[in-house]
């Protein structure tokens, strides 16, 4: 029993990943000016794994398919980094992006780092945490639905059936 479900489980996410292959994903052009600049002005030397991380993600974000795409490391190896840099390729495509991260403190510290590092660029980012009101939570995602954020931080809470984005273009 247990070789036939695992049988069943290879051949549905086999399915999956067909159906998901044959579908157009989000074709970015390649690094605009504006995009170079944001890169060179990271105040650290990337490493050599950030290095291959951000060449291999703009390379798929290029392509005219999917990306699926797990970014690991160790804290303080600027995960984030390489977050931001995907989050601007796809904004400078036109597109809105969201940002899941698992915890409400996380969402906080990405919401001021984003915002901190994207300051001199016309890049809207938003936070949505149970840190927000109610009241300011709404305000975000009629802003996020008409395509007036074009960044949105937040933990499962963007999982809900009230998020809908304009354009989502990268996860």
């Amino acid at each position: 029993q247990v070789a036939e479900a695992v049988s069943d489980m290879a051949t549905d996410m086999l399915k999956l990943q067909a159906e998901r292959a044959s579908r157009p994903g989000l074709q970015c052009p390649p690094d605009t000016h504006l995009q170079q600049e944001f890169d060179k002005a990271f105040p650290f030397t990337e490493t050599i794994d950030q290095v291959s991380a951000i060449a291999d993600l703009k390379l798929d974000m290029e392509q005219p398919k999917p990306m699926d795409r797990l970014i690991c490391g160790d804290v303080g190896f600027s995960k984030t980094e390489v977050a931001m840099r995907a989050a601007f390729k796809a904004v400078q495509a036109g597109k809105q992006v969201a940002v899941l991260v698992p915890t409400t403190i996380l969402a906080e510290q990405h919401g001021r780092t984003f915002t901190e590092r994207l300051a001199d660029y016309p890049v809207r980012i938003e936070v949505l945490s149970r840190f927000r009101t109610g009241k300011e939570q709404k305000e975000a995602l009629v802003r996020l639905g008409q395509g007036d954020i074009h960044i949105i931080i937040g933990t499962h809470r963007l999982l809900s059936r009230d998020v809908r984005a304009k354009d989502l273009g990268l996860l």
